[in-house]
């Protein structure tokens, strides 16, 4: 078991290096020893059960060290945005998560392809700005928000075919 584990060690070594190209990252500044510590992930996703009522599952081997790590310049949170796209009923979903604030805190803006989310209550600051990968009829947004879950709905825009048929006589 032991040869498995160094010819996986000396595998994982190359291709880091490979693909990094950062010299060897596990040695130790302090000395000769090897280091093994990584990798690191931590994620988290967010659903909403039958009842209505929102479940987050963690993931990960790691978590973040601090609410600050998640936030962005001016103190607020940078919120998941979970973007389902509903082909048969041709409509966006967006779902992000902001507990803490009131219907009231919360300000929605559509621009130019760009949704932006900002919200803030007490000590609680969300922002954040979503690129839709999705033309949207930005005049169709509707946007529920129940429980710390914001719900963003919009229509597709209908492409129109331009041109015309031209008959041949």
């Amino acid at each position: 078991m032991m040869w498995f584990d160094d010819q996986f060690e000396n595998t994982f070594r190359r291709m880091s290096n490979r693909f990094f190209n950062t010299g060897d990252i596990f040695e130790n500044p302090n000395g000769n020893q090897v280091h093994t510590c990584g990798p690191h992930y931590y994620g988290y996703q967010i659903t909403v059960g039958p009842d209505g009522k929102p479940r987050v599952k963690e993931w990960g081997n790691v978590r973040p060290t601090s609410a600050s790590s998640l936030a962005n310049d001016a103190g607020a949170k940078k919120p998941y945005v979970d973007e389902t796209l509903n082909e048969k009923e041709k409509t966006l979903h967006l779902v992000t998560e902001m507990p803490g604030i009131e219907k009231s805190d919360i300000q929605v803006n559509v621009f130019d392809g760009i949704v932006s989310i900002c919200a803030g209550h007490d000590d609680r600051k969300y922002d954040v700005k979503i690129p839709l990968k999705y033309k949207v009829d930005e005049d169709s947004a509707k946007a529920k928000y129940k429980n710390g879950i914001l719900e963003l709905t919009f229509a597709l825009a209908e492409e129109r075919i331009k041109g015309r048929v031209v008959s041949v006589e």
